[in-house]
């Protein structure tokens, strides 16, 4: 008589379970740079520039399922994939660098609005504001890379909510007109200003390093092994089968950009229908002063903490995204500790020197809106390649839909060169 081993029946993890990686891509769409890109407009212009936050909003939806499906299909990152790639090595060397200014220019975004907190909150000086905001996002680079994605995922999703309640509630209390707020759905442009205010807004929107942060976020939770089997009975960890992770994705990304769009049209609405008018408003600390008169200490307190958490989580997100550059395109890892720090030096000199911290904010907006092309065409060309995404490639009017975002941001950035090189 033979007896047979009883069988253990492995329950694949529920929905809710496979969502995260993109809610913490998300915190790179609410981070200090995207408060001053959205505030500044919303104070300068009104209700002018609403579109732009939602067209960024919607081209962003399509960009992250896509760089989080090159991550779950491939079980590689866009970086990995491109240093693999870019044979010629001072081409994937001019490529890297390009991609570490981008990734600078975000950590520059990020300590200087948690720096700008921290001022605001317990009158830290900047400089050391910087110094421990660099610190703390050092040390939950050390969370995730000790305890793994979804403990890592928790606490960014715990800074999400609380970025979400410091930036939205102020809408509540002093609601912006929604007939000026479906006027400004028109797209349209008034001056010089508006079109840097609306690179700026893109740039803070579509974030190159959120592309290449999701492909790999999705990569370390979904896709241990590189190189998995395209077709779509290949399964992952838990016995879940990449169509499926793949649905829960779409849900992921749709739950993560509407909590992001929704915060930075908040935070838009919120400078239009207070701060127009108001001197001092296109700075952090002045529309901080020009909220706490107009609606009160809470409310002002909350979009400091708000603030606050946006810099210690989206600097870590940051911080991920440009070690995984490095390492993808350059195949070298630099201890945690010494690119920490060798990133962090931008925004300290800045902050030592006394430039205008909003200024700077906005500025390096404006650099990562010209990044944006060199992660976004590879990213459509990858995932439209059956040797790359095999059975899941894009179809036809996906790539077509994100060629056309490529396209419009390539041209709002030639619009832009311009009116520099012109002077208007």
């Amino acid at each position: 008589m033979t007896t047979t081993e009883p069988r253990t029946a492995t329950r694949p993890p529920r929905m809710a379970w496979l969502l995260g990686p993109a809610l913490v891509a998300g915190v790179a769409y609410l981070d200090p740079g995207n408060v001053a890109a959205n505030m500044t407009a919303g104070a300068r212009y009104g209700y002018l520039l609403v579109w732009v936050v939602v067209l960024g909003n919607t081209m962003a939806w399509l960009i992250q399922y896509l760089s989080a499906k090159l991550g779950v299909v491939t079980g590689q990152s866009l970086p990995e994939l491109l240093g693999r790639r870019i044979r010629n090595r001072w081409g994937r060397r001019a490529y890297w660098l390009q991609a570490e200014l981008v990734a600078m220019a975000t950590d520059v975004a990020e300590v200087l609005g948690g720096a700008v907190a921290l001022n605001l909150l317990f009158g830290v000086p900047l400089v050391w504001g910087g110094l421990i905001t660099g610190a703390v996002s050092l040390a939950l680079l050390v969370l995730q890379s000790t305890r793994g994605a979804k403990t890592f995922e928790f606490v960014i999703i715990g800074l999400l909510v609380i970025i979400a309640v410091g930036f939205a509630v102020g809408v509540f209390v002093a609601p912006p007109d929604g007939g000026s707020v479906l006027s400004g759905l028109v797209p349209r442009f008034e001056d010089a200003g508006s079109v840097l205010l609306t690179a700026s807004i893109l740039g803070a929107t579509v974030m190159p390093h959120a592309i290449y942060a999701h492909s790999a976020l999705a990569r370390d939770r979904f896709s241990p092994q590189p190189m998995a089997p395209l077709g779509d009975g290949s399964l992952r960890e838990g016995g879940v089968s990449v169509s499926r992770i793949l649905r829960a994705t779409k849900w992921d990304v749709t739950i993560a950009l509407f909590v992001a769009g929704s915060v930075n049209l908040a935070i838009l609405l919120l400078a239009a229908a207070n701060l127009p008018g108001v001197p001092g408003t296109d700075s952090l600390e002045g529309a901080h002063a020009a909220i706490a008169q107009g609606l009160g200490a809470v409310i002002a307190t909350l979009f400091a903490v708000g603030l606050l958490a946006s810099g210690l989580a989206s600097t870590s997100v940051g911080a991920y995204a440009g070690a995984e550059i490095m390492h993808g395109l350059l195949r070298v890892r630099v201890p945690l500790i010494a690119r920490r720090l060798f990133t962090l030096l931008p925004a300290l000199v800045i902050l030592a020197i006394g430039f205008d911290p909003t200024l700077a904010l906005v500025l390096s907006q404006v650099v990562l809106s010209f990044g944006i092309p060199f992660a976004l065409v590879p990213l459509v060309w990858l995932t439209a390649q059956r040797r790359t995404l095999g059975d899941h490639r894009n179809r036809i009017w996906t790539t077509i839909a994100g060629s056309a975002a490529a396209a419009f941001l390539i041209a709002l950035n030639s619009i832009l060169l311009w009116l520099v090189a012109t002077g208007a």
